[in-house]
């Protein structure tokens, strides 16, 4: 298959009456930089691995010099042209750490200088957490690497799910890296947990497993499913997801000091009527892009869960600026808000909150990114029930509130 697989956006979406029409690209603010294409883990839901696009087995294992000094180069120089003074490079896999913390810190360098001395650069990294040692966690604090960890709640789900190739659980191996990242002088490169749902565990237990770890923040992520490949749907009922989720959203609500929990806090804030900083809700556009290890300039990763080819742009870093990528349908389309909403979408009341859900969980063949989020059901729930939950707390006497 191909990119063009997909009629929309890539064959329907009219990027240059949109232009004409006076919409302009948002510029990109985060790039996501695939610094080694391999994995010490198995987890059996990889998107990367597991699913459609397998394109991982033909890159490099290791992104080249050349590749990350022009991705670099290219980065700075947008931020130039759209006088961006805060940006974010993330550093991600397969697995990171992969790649050497002495390179780690080495690429940190090379962005420094590569942006002007009035650009805020922030240094992220998603990590499986195995590889934390005293010696790896020094290097993240020495050069501003604030990580966040892979962690599927308590040992028996975690080892379920995140196994080394062998089949050997990896929760001890993440509960050490962990506990390095707690200590006073180390959680400046402690940014938080990462929790993929899965409604055949627990929810409290998930919950206190993750809070057992002190953790920043904690994202919450439903599994990446489409239309062609749904989720797991346990018997007995057909909102699952939407249940766990509630179940710990009211724990987490009714705490007196939790933890930071994106999805909660986005949904609270759509509510409200503010805006979303998560991909899974609301209509804020998207501002990111991926290079992968070969130096190809790719939409966010995700869409490697609907097909191979979905997440191509056709660009690379070697001859290509960021500015082209902003003219690319894939790239717009996750940039135009409602625009880009299937017209059950459109109608739903609904829409304001939830956004149409997770760009890459709206695949349907035939139709491409045009449908409604295969999570429909379990998001209307979920965000009804924040509203509801909110809106009776407004409405109470101000001292009768939690």
């Amino acid at each position: 298959m191909h990119e063009r697989a997909a009629p929309w956006p890539y064959q329907q979406l009219d990027v240059g009456a949109l232009r004409a029409a006076g919409r302009q690209p948002v510029p990109v603010r985060e790039l996501v930089l695939k610094v080694h294409q391999r994995c010490n883990l198995a987890c059996d839901y990889c998107y990367v691995y597991e699913m459609a696009d397998q394109s991982w087995r033909d890159r490099p294992r290791t992104m080249p010099d050349e590749i990350r000094d022009a991705a670099l180069s290219r980065f700075a120089e947008h931020a130039r042209r759209h006088a961006l003074t805060d940006v974010r490079i993330v550093l991600h896999g397969g697995e990171p750490l992969l790649y050497g913390a002495g390179r780690l810190g080495e690429l940190v360098g090379v962005a420094r200088r590569a942006f002007a001395p009035d650009v805020r650069v922030t240094f992220g990294m998603q990590t499986n957490g195995v590889l934390l040692t005293e010696a790896v966690v020094a290097t993240l604090v020495e050069h501003g690497i604030a990580a966040g960890v892979s962690v599927d709640g308590t040992a028996a789900d975690h080892d379920r799910h995140r196994k080394t190739p062998s089949g050997r659980g990896s929760f001890a191996a993440v509960a050490r890296g962990l506990a390095l990242l707690r200590r006073p002088e180390n959680r400046v490169a402690y940014a938080g947990l990462l929790c993929t749902v899965d409604p055949a565990t627990d929810p409290i237990g998930c919950y206190e497993q993750l809070m057992s770890f002190a953790p920043p923040a904690i994202d919450l992520l439903l599994p990446h499913a489409n239309w062609a490949n749904p989720p797991m749907r346990p018997a007995g009922s057909p909102t699952p997801y939407a249940d766990w989720l509630i179940v710990i959203f009211d724990r987490w609500y009714g705490d007196q000091a939790p933890a930071r929990i994106r999805l909660f806090d986005d949904t609270i804030s759509l509510v409200l009527g503010g805006a979303s900083r998560s991909e899974q809700i609301g209509l804020s556009p998207a501002g990111m892009l991926v290079i992968e290890s070969d130096g190809a300039i790719e939409q966010v990763d995700a869409l490697k869960s609907a097909y191979p080819g979905a997440c191509a742009t056709g660009l690379h870093v070697l001859r290509d600026g960021f500015d082209a990528a902003l003219e690319h349908p894939g790239v717009v389309a996750r940039q135009i808000g409602r625009d880009a909403l299937a017209g059950e979408c459109l109608a739903c009341p609904a829409v304001a909150f939830c956004g149409g859900g997770h760009y890459a969980h709206r695949y349907r063949p035939g139709t491409g990114f045009r449908a409604p989020s295969v999570h429909c059901p379990d998001l209307l729930k979920f965000i009804r029930h924040v509203y509801d939950r909110v809106a009776a707390e407004l409405r109470a006497p101000a001292g009768s509130r939690p």
